[in-house]
C-alpha cells in the first residue's frame, strides 16, 4: 500500500472517531450554533485529518482545530487567524503553493510538507485535556509511521511536548524554545525536531511571535532538509 492510501485510510477512521465525549459535544455545539458570519456555511464540525504531501520529508504539528476555523472548513489551519499566518510564511519558504488558505476547495496545495495536530477535535478554550491528548496521540504516531519524515515541526509547547512523548522522551531534557533543535532517536529514521511559538493572535497580536522570527523557522527546517 502506498503512503497516499495508507494516510487516506487512516484518515477515513479519524474523522469518525468519538472517543472522547466532551470534544464530540463541543464540535458538534459549535457546528450547530455557529459564528454570524459564517451563517451560511455546513460545518465540518469532526475530526480534522492531516493535510499535505504524501511524500513529505517535514511533518508540522500544531495543537488543535479553531472553532470557526479548521472545525468549519475541515482542513487544519484553515480559515482563521493561525492559518492567516501560518501559510504566507510557508509560502515564503516555498512549502505552498498559494499564501493563503479559506477552504479546503481553495487549490492550495503543500510541497515536501505535512500538516497535523495532537489533538483533531477542537477543544473548549482550545484546551485539551490530558486524557484526551492521549486518546489521539495514535493517530499521530501512525502518521509519523507512514510519512517517517525526515523532521519536525511543532508549533507550540504542548505540541512540542506530545512529540517527545511520543518519542519516549522525558520533556524535561529538551527545555521548550523558540527555534530549539533536537533530535529523536525513539522515532522511525530518527527525526530532528524544531519548536516554534505556535502562530495563534495571543502570539502574533503582542509581538511574542513576528513575521520574520517564524521565517527564521522554516529557512532553518529547508537548510536542514539539504
Amino acid at each position: 500500500m502506498s503512503q497516499r492510501s495508507e494516510l487516506k485510510a487512516l484518515n477515513e477512521e479519524l474523522v469518525n472517531c468519538r472517543k472522547c465525549p466532551r470534544l464530540v459535544a463541543w464540535r458538534e455545539k459549535v457546528a450547530q450554533q455557529k459564528r454570524r458570519a459564517y451563517r451560511e456555511w455546513e460545518y465540518w464540525g469532526r475530526p480534522v485529518p492531516g493535510f499535505g504531501d504524501a511524500a513529505a520529508r517535514l511533518v508540522i504539528v500544531g495543537l488543535a482545530p479553531g472553532a470557526h476555523g479548521s472545525n468549519r472548513t475541515g482542513r487544519m489551519f484553515t480559515g482563521d487567524a493561525s492559518g492567516d499566518f501560518l501559510y504566507p510564511a510557508l509560502y515564503r519558504a516555498g512549502f505552498a503553493t498559494q499564501p493563503w488558505a479559506a477552504h479546503s476547495q481553495d487549490g492550495l496545495e503543500l510541497r515536501g510538507v505535512y500538516i497535523t495536530a495532537v489533538c483533531r477535535c477542537v477543544p473548549p478554550q482550545n484546551r485539551p485535556l490530558g486524557e484526551e491528548l492521549e486518546n489521539c496521540l495514535p493517530y499521530l504516531q501512525r502518521e509519523l509511521e507512514i510519512l517517517q519524515p525526515e523532521g519536525i515541526v511543532a508549533l507550540g509547547r504542548i505540541a512540542f511536548e506530545q512529540v517527545l512523548r511520543l518519542a519516549g522522551c522525558r520533556v524535561t531534557d529538551y527545555p521548550f524554545a523558540h527555534g530549539a533543535k533536537y533530535s529523536l532517536p525513539g522515532l522511525p529514521r530518527t527525526p530532528w525536531l524544531l519548536a516554534s511559538y505556535h502562530p495563534s493572535q495571543q502570539n502574533t497580536r503582542t509581538g511574542r511571535l513576528t513575521a520574520e522570527m517564524f521565517d527564521a523557522i522554516w529557512e532553518m527546517a529547508r537548510n536542514l532538509l539539504k
